[in-house]
């Protein structure tokens, strides 16, 4: 029983060295780091909703082109006749 308290102990005493450690690195590399200039009356909502607008601008699609996809029936059809041949691959043949 002594020896489970030692181990718990000693894993205790390890996790709160590696917390410490992180924690003054962490201290450390934002002393280094220079604070960043905040612009007057900036709303970071402003910066979020700019971000939308620009990538549906970029992502507008061409209205030249005709659209060739096929239609969702000529897509189903074709589907299913893929089914219906892949289950006449797995039926067994009578040749015997």
């Amino acid at each position: 029983m002594r020896r489970l308290v030692k181990i718990a102990l000693v894993a205790l005493g390890i996790r709160w060295l590696l917390k410490r450690r992180k924690r003054r690195r962490e201290e450390r590399e934002a002393a280094e780091l220079p604070p960043t200039p905040a612009a007057p009356n900036a709303d970071p909502a402003d910066e979020l909703r700019q971000k939308p607008a620009a990538s549906r601008t970029e992502a507008e699609p061409d209205e030249t082109e005709p659209a060739s996809a096929p239609s969702v029936a000529d897509r189903r059809a074709e589907v299913h006749g893929q089914g219906r041949a892949a289950l006449d691959d797995m039926k067994p043949s009578d040749e015997g």
